[in-house]
């Protein structure tokens, strides 16, 4: 038995059109697996499918708003018609936003209540709402697993994203949470993990990161700087650990947070 085997299972994916997201999903369609993405922006979703020329039996496109429960609820019924089950759901939706982002020359206290709130819906609801929904459905199979993305954030202060990193903090004891109340009550029928992901440059950061002649900014620098592999992450590099979370090889494993940073939450500096 190969215990690493994930053909023909299905995941459900949030988030997924962005430059990690999608790079996953295609590591998982070559892997055999098959994909339900749920996206708020249907077009470009669609499009990046068809730029892959995916077949249609392995990955289907859902406009959902993660936010709303109502459209998750809808949507999963949609799913278990075109796939008839869910073995794997992956919460990779979130993000910071510009108006939560503090400015280098700004403080906290100029931060708008309504951005620090939009922030945290996003990244801590936009992994609640998915879970409690697909998760209902997916406790009455057998051997299912959720994989909630955290970030380096929650346990190393990082400058100007107070509200992602509070949210991104919550969404970890959300985790932890969901992982004993699941095992206590459905047993080893769903397990509920997180990968938290160093820094990787993709497009929602890359500015943030690096200047136009590919340099890096005094951000980037920063970063570089403290991480004891000296590089940022590659998008491939998140595949693996996704990979064993969703198979039967970590049938045993539930509650972690799995760092893939490059040394650099552990790294004092010295």
């Amino acid at each position: 038995m190969d215990l690493f085997d994930i053909r023909n299972k299905v995941f459900v994916i949030t988030g997924g059109t962005g430059t990690l997201g999608f790079s996953l999903i295609t590591y998982l369609i070559q892997c055999g697996a098959k994909i339900a993405l749920l996206t708020r922006s249907l077009n470009k979703a669609q499009n990046l499918i068809s730029s892959h020329e995916f077949s249609h039996r392995l990955i289907r496109a859902y406009q959902v708003d993660v936010l709303k429960k109502s459209e998750l609820e809808n949507t999963s019924e949609k799913i278990i018609e075109d796939f008839e089950c869910i073995d794997v759901l992956i919460n990779a939706v979130g993000g910071n936003l510009s108006g939560a982002t503090i400015p280098d020359a700004g403080s906290v206290f100029d931060m708008e209540e309504s951005d620090f709130d939009r922030v945290v819906d996003l990244n801590l609801k936009g992994t609640v709402l998915p879970t409690l929904v697909f998760g209902q459905l997916m406790s009455k199979q057998k051997s299912t697993s959720i994989i909630n993305y955290s970030s380096l954030s929650v346990n190393r202060v990082m400058t100007r994203v107070v509200g992602y990193s509070a949210a991104k903090a919550a969404m970890e004891n959300f985790t932890r949470w969901m992982s004993v109340d699941m095992a206590l009550k459905y047993g080893d029928r769903l397990r509920v993990n997180a990968i938290a992901p160093g820094v990787f440059i993709a497009n929602q950061n890359r500015s943030l990161l690096t200047k136009a002649d590919g340099s890096y900014t005094p951000r980037g620098q920063a970063i570089i700087r403290n991480t004891p592999m000296k590089r940022f992450g590659l998008p491939h590099e998140l595949h693996g650990a996704v990979h064993f979370l969703a198979s039967e090889a970590s049938k045993f494993i539930t509650g972690i947070v799995l760092p893939i940073d490059g040394g650099i939450s552990i790294y004092s500096g010295v």
